[in-house]
């Protein structure tokens, strides 16, 4: 619809002709709008409709005659879509909406509080000390949504927070009189509220008591009902005395409190008894058509009043993309009402609204109108003290212009900056705080008050008193300034070497990348070098550090902490351990394929002359494990020894460090302080420590020379403390501590049996007391089946270990095996499922001369049972790996009664397969066949 046929739709008549106001139109300021256009007579008219009540003037503002809106009488409801869905045609404003289920469900909750109020037909006027007026004290009550709410509604924007305005109860005593409704039995499931949610709703009442000294005059009570914050408050007008311009709440009518809002957009009320939209400005309509924002009363006085409704249109106009009504601006840009806003207004509010615009749709347009009404130096500031110095101004609008153009650019390069500057939502909110207090950069430190304290940065004050940032916004502010010069040396020189930028990006900190866009703005906004050269050397620096895998180097995790460097040298800690640990990090970032401590260590020994590697073993262990593990015996409580303490616990990664750095001389030389701390962790009492004793054991076996152990008899003594561990099992003990035991306990008896030179007979022994003792103590081999799953999958590797001589342990192992497999609650654990098809294959592949053919087909009819379990299974994804080893199992089987020497059993065989793939039951389980 073109803008002249738009204006002439949404104008109501007047008083005053249209000829009348085109023959002489007011002035129109375009340098406070959002762009500069131009307009014909009819547009300014839309633009400058006067209200009818009586407005305050500035002081500079003529006085000008009241012109009366014609009454109109109000129809039927008519319900319509959002303004961006309506029809061109329509030749008149919509009356009301079309309600969400929710939204329903609400009004009549509130229309049935508001009826149990009018048939009580008693209110305590005096609960919150607000007298209500005669006049309204025998009417009933009216309720309506107010503000945003109806805003939103109107563009098709859905709100889950919504402000009901009742005619002659303040917010409190509304709200307990909904919650005296909500407590009559039957009420809240009445209103289809569960009495959970009702419970919820009754202990939910919140009261904000009215401030006028903060220019925060309501008194509402909040409460949240079916996902909608629901903020209740009385109808009100304000009204002043010659002493304080603070004004008192008093009650008013609907005209009256709309007037009193910061914007026509956000005065329309839905009235919830009549069902219709109510524009008591006479303006919310047609600013939202012609997209303009503007106070309902005069500006200068709506803005004394409560300096905040500056920043609030402001911040209503960049997220709507409206353009401020031109006498709005210019009473925006008065240097009282700035004044006023920076002296009255709490500085937390001030940081709330203008989180809300650099969080908003387009903080480009909250900041330019900021900047094009003079407020920088109203809302950047520190109103706590006064700045000896003032910020650059001209910063501003080169700063946030180009922080835009990094949000919207399509030029690669600066699209592939912002890519990796701009991951999320927080570290774009970060680049617009950057252009904020851009101005700042180049202020002089501010003098701590504490002589001992280093200087604050002005924009960090700005930040911290001015717009009350949070204190991780501050820290990025001082870190960008700090960290300024270091980061524009490396984009300059941009150095080869990974750990040079590596140890960078670590001094810098997680915050880098807002950091290195404040450094970036910086150059830009100052201008020296050409924009197109300052984008080349920083595009250059984030490719290299992208190339050379940095981007995440802050969160690299050293390979060892100071204890352990401390404890492995033999050295006590002291400050050399950081110069240590730097050097580890950067031997890390030079080696980033490299992951062994041991050759950390080994960097760090190279940087302070230390002993050769066997000898930084040796002194680890000499001066390490002796006082946490002495020879000698003591009544001090076990539980109480100095290597079960948490803090000591580093002993442990360094032992295993020692046992796999060593060689087999370093095992033969240090095994006196090697066996203590892995007899006495195999003798404690808590699991958690015999498995790490077993963990050791392991390391110690395979670096030790066969001979060695053999001789000295260790195979012996640690195969003799490790088969009772066996015992240890469900359900006296818990299953989660004897799977953890029994994971470290198998590795370490096939490590011994390897060396032990009697490998088949110790393999026996431990399928024996290891797998087939602990299923038969169980009441199904599934009962437990973590552990059973553990059990399995060791006995697989067991069975291929002893090869041919695995037969002997058939007929005790196919049993469990058959039990597991047709189980048809197996499929619930597919570990399991997966775990007994392996170990099935193992001993068919390993026993085969032993599996004749009743065997066989045995576990083929296992299989097919297992098969059909999975089908029925609720999750048949999960299972997609059991049901293949199943087709390798059968794979297996085919294979051995295809060879079989009985023509007839390979004529059945055949026959079976045939007969099988015609039922649907077993589709797709032959596949491995084809």
């Amino acid at each position: 619809m073109p803008l002249m046929s738009r204006a002439l739709r949404f104008c109501s008549p007047r008083a005053t002709s249209i000829q009348s106001l085109i023959a002489q139109p007011p002035p129109f300021p375009q340098q406070y709008l959002k762009t500069k256009v131009s307009l014909n007579r009819l547009q300014i008219i839309s633009l400058f409709h006067r209200m009818p009540a009586r407005r305050q003037l500035s002081p500079d503002q003529p006085e000008e005659s009241n012109l009366k809106r014609r009454k109109t009488e109000i129809g039927q409801p008519r319900f319509i879509r959002p303004y961006g869905a309506m029809s061109s045609q329509s030749d008149a404003n919509p009356t009301t909406f079309e309600l969400t289920e929710s939204e329903t469900q609400l009004r009549e909750l509130l229309l049935g509080v508001a009826t149990y109020i009018d048939e009580a037909s008693t209110t305590d006027e005096n609960a919150t000390g607000v007298e209500v007026p005669a006049e309204l004290s025998k009417d009933k009550i009216v309720l309506r949504w107010t503000g945003g709410w109806v805003r939103d509604k109107l563009l098709g924007v859905e709100s889950h927070d919504v402000d009901v305005a009742i005619n002659k109860m303040t917010g409190e005593q509304f709200g307990l009189k909904m919650l005296e409704y909500l407590k009559i039995p039957g009420n809240i499931e009445k209103h289809g509220l569960n009495s959970k949610e009702g419970e919820k709703i009754v202990s939910g009442l919140h009261t904000i008591k009215a401030n006028p000294e903060a220019s925060k005059n309501l008194e509402t009570a909040t409460i949240k009902i079916m996902g909608i914050d629901l903020d209740l408050v009385n109808l009100r007008k304000e009204t002043y005395n010659e002493v304080s311009r603070n004004p008192e709440m008093e009650f008013g009518t609907a005209e009256e409190d709309a007037m009193r809002r910061d914007a026509t957009v956000n005065a329309m009320f839905y009235n919830l008894n009549t069902q219709k939209i109510e524009d008591l400005t006479g303006r919310g309509f047609d600013d939202m058509a012609s997209k303009i924002i503007r106070t309902p009363l005069e500006p200068y006085q709506t803005f004394k009043d409560d300096p905040l409704r500056v920043l609030r249109l402001i911040r209503f106009a960049s997220r709507l993309n409206y353009i401020i009504e031109p006498e709005t601006a210019e009473a925006m840009a008065n240097a009282d009402i700035q004044q006023t806003l920076k002296v009255k207004i709490k500085r937390e509010r001030v940081g709330i609204e203008l989180e809300k615009m650099l969080r908003g749709p387009d903080p480009h347009m909250a900041l330019a109108l900021i900047h094009r009404f003079g407020l920088y130096h109203t809302i950047f500031t520190d109103p706590s003290r006064d700045m000896s110095s003032q910020p650059d101004v001209d910063y501003f609008e080169p700063a946030y212009n180009f922080i835009n153009s990094m949000h919207k650019s399509d030029d690669t390069s600066i699209v592939d900056l912002s890519r990796t500057l701009l991951r999320n939502t927080d570290e774009k909110y970060l680049s617009w705080v950057c252009a904020a207090v851009m101005p700042w950069a180049d202020a002089p430190q501010v003098p701590n008050s504490k002589p001992a304290r280093p200087p604050f940065y002005a924009a960090y004050l700005v930040a911290q008193e001015g717009f009350k940032a949070p204190n991780k916004v501050c820290d990025v502010i001082a870190a960008s300034l700090n960290n300024s010069e270091e980061i524009r040396k490396l984009v300059d020189k941009r150095p080869r070497e990974r750990d040079v930028l590596g140890m960078a990006v670590r001094r810098w900190g997680p915050t880098w990348r807002t950091q290195v866009l404040f450094s970036l703005v910086y150059e830009i906004v100052l201008g020296a070098v050409s924009k197109d050269t300052i984008l080349k050397q920083y595009f250059a620096f984030v490719a290299q550090l992208t190339e050379k895998d940095l981007l995440e180097a802050d969160t690299f995790k050293p390979l060892v902490n100071g204890k352990e460097l401390a404890s492995a040298m033999s050295i006590k800690p002291g400050p050399w351990m950081k110069d240590a640990l730097d050097v580890v990090m950067a031997w890390q970032l030079r080696n980033p394929g490299i992951t062994d401590p041991a050759q950390a260590i080994e960097e760090v020994k190279k940087s302070r002359n230390s002993e050769l590697p066997s000898r930084l073993i040796k002194h680890f262990l000499s001066l390490t494990i002796p006082p946490f593990f002495p020879q000698t015996s003591s009544s001090e409580n076990k539980e109480n020894r100095p290597w079960k303490n948490a803090k000591n616990e580093y002993f442990l990664d360094l032992l295993k460090w020692s046992l796999r750095a060593s060689s087999e001389a370093d095992v033969k030389n240090n095994m006196p302080f090697l066996r203590p701390p892995i007899m006495e962790l195999l003798l404690d009492t808590d699991l958690l420590w015999r498995a790490r004793a077993c963990e050791l054991i392991t390391l110690l076996v395979d670096a030790a020379p066969p001979t060695f152990i053999i001789t000295h008899g260790y195979d012996k003594m640690f195969s003799s403390e490790l088969f009772p561990f066996f015992s240890f099992l469900p359900s006296i003990t818990p299953e989660s501590e004897t799977v953890a035991l029994f994971e470290n306990v198998f590795p370490a008896l096939i490590a011994i049996c390897k060396v032990s030179g009697k490998e088949e007979k110790m393999l026996d022994k431990i399928i024996r007391d290891g797998i087939l003792a602990p299923l038969h103590h169980f009441p199904t081999p599934g009962t437990y089946p973590k552990l059973a799953t553990l059990l399995f999958t060791q006995l697989a590797g067991l069975l291929d270990l002893l090869e041919i001589h695995s037969v002997k342990h058939l007929q005790n192992i196919l049993p469990l095996l058959s039990a597991i497999i047709q189980d048809p609650l197996t499929p619930s654990h597919p570990p399991l499922l997966l775990a007994a098809c392996k170990a099935s294959q193992n001993a068919m592949l390993n026993g085969w001369p032993r599996i004749d053919a009743e065997r066989a087909m045995q576990i083929y009819a296992w299989a097919c049972q297992a098969w059909v379990n999975c089908r029925d299974f609720k999750d048949p994804k999960s299972l997609d790996d059991a049901r293949n080893e199943l087709k390798n199992m059968v794979s297996i089987v085919d294979a051995l009664l295809r060879q079989h020497k009985n023509e007839d059993v390979r004529k059945t065989w055949d026959a079976e397969k045939v007969r099988a793939r015609k039922q649907g039951l077993y589709q797709g389980f032959f596949d491995a066949l084809e």
